[in-house]
């Protein structure tokens, strides 16, 4: 795969910056896209060529698939990396910012899978990395929403994988544990903003205490970039890569304990 085309959606900052930097040193054309420019600037600076985009807006999405066509041909690798978390309890939650995460870490990423299918039927190969997150595979209270779409990503990427197999395009998902970057914050941020003050109050502070905990001890982004290198450098990638910290522990455990105990121990977390 070395030389090959890679575009990354969200690399204005965390593993999608890290990502695009790894690979660009490494050897592949990289294009990183954002919704703002002015934050990818070390990017550019680095060789790599940025691009805004906006995974919600279909005409962003037309013209940077256009441009990218225009100067290096087929998208070799498709790295889905932009992402939101919008936390707070269900009841709290307006439907209008539910949709948005959907829009966001579903519809966008689908709509980019669509556009850049073509070319790569046409060349029988490409490889497409979906992050996910150990989210896609456990509940937790306040996330309803951004795990709903996690969830939703799992078995988009699983059904996807069978489709293209015929055409030689691998299907890949990601599930990243806790990360220093800038998604817990927010996470937290709209947590305490949205339910803060509201009958989930209680429970609302110890989350935060426990996701700003989990911030403090996590892995750094570029640990994920190397697996999205991992993934892209394999002959025969896994269908999925789990790293960063807790995420093999916590995995584990959902798979082991029945549904009521791993409920438990989640909220015995939250002191």
């Amino acid at each position: 795969m070395k030389n090959k085309t890679v575009l990354i959606t969200g690399a204005s900052s965390g593993i999608g910056k890290a990502a695009a930097l790894l690979l660009n040193e490494t050897g592949y054309r990289v294009y990183a896209t954002a919704r703002q420019l002015e934050k990818m600037k070390d990017l550019e600076q680095a060789g790599i060529r940025v691009m805004a985009m906006d995974v919600t807006n279909e005409e962003s999405m037309v013209a940077v698939m256009k441009a990218i066509g225009q100067e290096a041909g087929a998208i070799d690798v498709l790295v889905n990396n932009a992402g939101y978390g919008s936390y707070g309890a269900v009841e709290d939650v307006p439907i209008a910012e539910a949709k948005y995460q959907f829009e966001v870490n579903v519809f966008g990423l689908a709509r980019l899978v669509q556009l850049v299918l073509p070319a790569m039927r046409a060349q029988r190969s490409g490889r497409i990395i979906n992050i996910s997150s150990i989210g896609g595979r456990i509940g937790e209270p306040h996330g309803a929403w951004y795990h709903a779409t996690k969830f939703a990503l799992e078995g988009f990427s699983d059904s996807l994988r069978m489709e293209l197999r015929q055409f030689g395009i691998e299907v890949v998902v990601v599930q990243p544990g806790a990360i220093k970057t800038e998604w817990n914050g927010i996470a937290r941020t709209n947590l305490l903003n949205v339910s803060g003050a509201t009958a989930y109050k209680n429970l609302v502070e110890k989350h935060v205490r426990l996701l700003k905990a989990a911030d403090d001890r996590g892995s750094e982004p570029e640990v994920i970039a190397q697996i999205i290198a991992k993934a892209i450098r394999a002959k025969t990638p896994k269908t999925r890569y789990a790293a960063g910290a807790g995420a093999s522990l916590i995995l584990t455990a959902r798979k082991l304990l029945p549904d009521q105990a791993f409920d438990r121990l989640v909220l015995s977390q939250m002191k």
